[in-house]
């Protein structure tokens, strides 16, 4: 914990040095990178900004592996699921991307009661979810920021059948440190806040009005996160607003402040590309839109360069990106998702109250079926946030291998959990022949416990994990 921050200085020269310097890396160079980045210990902006130019079919060969033998020591074969839930698109901020800005006349505004938020829990629940992502414009009703934690309380407070959501995460307007204590008390998992674009100018363009308009405001909610007790964050770019080579070293900058000020960095970074929304010339028109193999390229260089940090892929993406980047470094994704308040219980995203356009429909079990027949293992652990494994804490465990040992087992537990209380009878089939094979390759000391706890879900108990 340390004192407060006036800014985070992102020093855009530097950025713009490393890219050029970068341009003119060959291939002994970019090899020289990749196997440093085997060793799972992290790059330099230096190295960064090396395979930033790559784009030989061969040296772009050599990367993805690298990103796929990274992402497989580290995270295994597991994927995270969630769904975010949207309980109001009020916002006082004109962010000309968004379709909740403010003075966009073509949206629906609704804020969600506290019976509508359970009901969409309810619905959540019943669909095999465990993790939820809380979502708000920044503006909330009269009660204020009461109104989070109120809502916080009742995702918690709901319970389904055998299910409950065991970790809520938020993503809400920047806060004062004394609301992030209010915050941390309500028990959140990770405060996940995006800075969008770390290039100035191209803040200042996009984000007219409002409190967000104020850069330095926004960059500093971490730290106020993080003297607040908050130690698992989650950062992101929206890519397309501007180049996605400088919004990757500055994001790095950024990594680098708070792992300097507080001994730990982000838990996940989110990797959002523009999309479609109603009212937005901008998003239908990115500035700087990021093609298909440049996302891959910028995910698997994202993986090389924090290995053991969490990437987040939403359901702004197509089935076919989402599955592509799975093995490039993507080790959380969120599934069967609504972006309009109230959308789960009207059964499909209304454009007039969403955020953004959706590129994957799927419902969750289709998108468990496709993941488990792909040998990934659909994971709903929430065990290190109640067990207080978060922050140092954390990489403590994960940089020398250790938290696998904790992971696997409690992956096949949640994932055995869903087959057996919500899985459709193809998606049983194929989780069941995935779970045989992870639990036949374990090491005898994780394969031990991993049948423990599985013996333990398929004789009736519940949330078991080590």
């Amino acid at each position: 914990m340390s004192g407060p921050v006036e800014t985070v200085p992102i020093d855009e020269a530097a950025v713009w040095s490393e890219i050029e310097k970068g341009s003119g890396s060959d291939a002994p160079k970019i090899r020289d990178v990749l196997a440093k980045a085997r060793e799972l210990k992290g790059l330099s902006h230096e190295e960064i900004a090396a395979l930033m130019p790559v784009s030989d079919p061969e040296m772009l060969g050599e990367l993805f592996d690298a990103a796929r033998y990274v992402k497989e020591e580290i995270y295994g074969r597991r994927l995270v699921l969630f769904a975010p839930l949207y309980i109001s698109n009020l916002c006082s901020n004109e962010c000309l991307y968004c379709a909740f800005r403010a003075r966009n006349k073509e949206v629906v505004r609704r804020t969600l009661t506290q019976d509508e938020i359970a009901n969409e829990v309810k619905i959540l629940i019943d669909q095999g979810h465990k993790r939820i992502l809380l979502v708000a414009g920044e503006a909330y009703p009269r009660d204020g920021f009461q109104y989070i934690l109120d809502s916080i309380e009742t995702v918690y407070g709901t319970i389904s059948g055998p299910g409950e959501i065991r970790r809520l995460n938020v993503n809400i307007a920047p806060l004062t440190v004394d609301e992030f204590r209010q915050l941390k008390d309500a028990a959140i998992g990770t405060y996940q806040l995006f800075q969008e674009t770390y290039h100035h100018q191209t803040y200042a363009k996009v984000h007219v009005s409002g409190k967000k308009s104020d850069f330095d405001w926004r960059i500093t909610a971490m730290d106020r996160s993080m003297n607040a007790g908050i130690d698992d964050v989650g950062i992101g770019i929206l890519f397309g607003l501007f180049d996605w080579r400088f919004e990757v070293l500055a994001m790095m900058q950024h990594i680098a402040h708070l792992e300097q000020r507080y001994g730990v960095g982000p838990h996940t970074i989110s990797v959002p590309r523009l999309e479609p929304a109603i009212g937005s010339d901008l998003a239908y028109h990115p500035p700087h839109p990021v093609s298909d193999l440049e996302f891959r390229k910028l995910v698997a260089i994202l993986r090389l360069a924090v290995p053991y940090t969490g990437i987040i892929m939403s359901t702004r993406e197509t089935p076919k990106m989402r599955l592509e980047t799975f093995a490039l470094g993507v080790s959380q994704i969120s599934a069967g998702s609504r972006t309009n308040p109230g959308g789960y219980a009207e059964g499909e995203d209304i454009d007039e109250c969403a955020q953004f356009q959706l590129g994957d429909h799927r419902l969750l079990d289709e998108v468990i079926r496709e993941a488990a027949s792909m040998g990934y293992i659909p994971s709903f652990c929430t065990a290190c946030y109640r067990l207080g494994r978060t922050g140092e804490d954390f990489m403590d465990l994960a940089k020398p291998g250790e938290i696998k040992e904790h992971c696997d087992p409690n992956a096949l537990s949640t994932f055995q959990e869903y087959l057996i209380d919500y899985g459709s009878s193809e998606t049983v089939a194929a989780g069941e022949r995935l779970i045989d094979k992870v639990v036949g390759e374990m090491p005898e000391k994780r394969r031990e416990v991993a049948e423990r706890l599985l013996k333990g879900v398929r004789e009736g108990k519940r949330d078991v994990y080590c």
